[in-house]
């Protein structure tokens, strides 16, 4: 492999790493409301190639979020215990939606790096067919 990878490579894996946490992302949106629904978390992680970095970045494993679950009191829940509480779900949809910009706003920055790359490209080979 090549000692350094192309701008476009670098946006591609970008994109790749944040289309994956947006897709986590919706996932805790959508079960906000589902009792004892763990957030499911990613990290990135730097990629490595025959031990040296090549600025390239991956989603790393899925973690959940192990932060305490609220108890939810409602006697009439069919989850409920005999207390009437049950466990709820440690998302947070102001969170949620505050990662999901960021998420977006970096995949249209990668989207932009790999577009005006490829125009480079482009304007390059023309100079050379002159």
């Amino acid at each position: 492999m090549t000692d350094s990878l192309s701008a476009t490579d670098l946006a591609v894996s970008g994109m790749k790493a944040q289309a994956v946490r947006l897709r986590h992302i919706s996932e805790n949106i959508a079960n906000a409301d589902t009792p004892g629904y763990r957030r499911k978390l990613v990290a990135f992680q730097q990629q490595v190639d025959m031990g040296r970095p090549t600025g390239a970045v991956a989603a790393g494993p899925t973690r959940l979020d192990r932060g305490e679950l609220p108890r939810i009191h409602d006697p009439a829940h069919p989850m409920a215990g005999d207390d009437g509480y049950y466990a709820g779900s440690n998302v947070d949809l102001i969170v949620e939606i505050a990662d999901a910009k960021e998420a977006g706003r970096s995949y249209e920055a990668n989207l932009r790096i790999f577009e005006q790359s490829r125009q480079m490209g482009s304007s390059l080979l023309d100079l050379i067919r002159r």
